[in-house]
């Protein structure tokens, strides 16, 4: 199973450079973590992956399916940054109701949705209303919709902005038990977020790869002497200073 960008280019309608040009990627297993400064096309290269904005050249395809169709759509799903409750509508109701839009029938969705809800440590919260919940649980509700139709691929942008430390660390632990089933791709400002499960790190710089690897990889471009557990900070500012760009 890949997710694959062949060759896209996008461009903003009010920028007469392109935010990606000539880009390839291929989503790898596990859980990968996508850095890189502001403006450097993480998000728009997370809703080309999602089929959310069409590239202006070149394709994306999961295993050669395209991006836009319905199989395709039903096996990505992506999580944008704000999750925004639904007055009203339980945990439950809210997750079958995605399912819903993926295609899936109620009763299917109704059923699947309890399923997808234990599966992100929320079955004793399935019948709280959705505006009632907090910030991090509302991301696991985010992610329950993900799973609820089956999703082969999940992409989050900055999905811990705004969690304390405590919920950061559960929803990378969710994400952890994911990866063995999901592909994951998490793209962050913060290098908190790459803790040490993460299988692989993309930095991406005015629109292009300058790192792709394994995380260990990664973690070694720190320079020496760097403190312990400040690695993944030395690293990511090593690769920055490299290319004059801030953090």
């Amino acid at each position: 199973m890949t997710l694959e960008l062949r060759d896209c280019s996008y461009r903003y309608r009010r920028r007469r450079i392109p935010v990606l040009r000539d880009f390839d990627y291929a989503l790898p297993e596990g859980l990968t973590i996508l850095l890189g400064p502001n403006g450097a096309g993480k998000s728009t290269l997370l809703k080309l992956a999602a089929s959310v904005n069409r590239p202006r050249t070149g394709t994306v395809r999961l295993d050669g399916v395209p991006a836009g169709t319905r199989p395709y759509r039903r096996a990505v799903a992506w999580m944008p940054q704000d999750i925004t409750p639904m007055p009203g509508l339980t945990a439950r109701e809210y997750v079958a109701y995605t399912g819903w839009l993926k295609g899936m029938g109620r009763p299917e969705a109704w059923r699947r949705a309890r399923q997808a809800l234990v599966r992100v440590d929320l079955a004793d919260l399935m019948n709280e209303r959705s505006d009632q919940l907090s910030g991090g649980q509302l991301r696991r509700v985010g992610v329950a919709g993900a799973l609820v139709h089956d999703a082969r691929v999940l992409l989050l942008d900055e999905p811990t902005a705004g969690l304390d430390p405590y919920q950061r660390r559960v929803f990378r632990d969710l994400l952890t038990g994911l990866s063995g089933d999901v592909r994951v791709l998490l793209s962050t400002h913060d290098v908190a977020d790459l803790a040490e499960e993460a299988d692989h790190v993309t930095v991406l710089h005015e629109g292009r790869i300058i790192h792709d690897g394994a995380t260990g990889s990664f973690l070694a471009l720190a320079p020496p002497g760097t403190v312990e557990g400040r690695a993944a900070e030395g690293a990511y500012t090593a690769l920055l200073r490299e290319r004059g760009a801030r953090a």
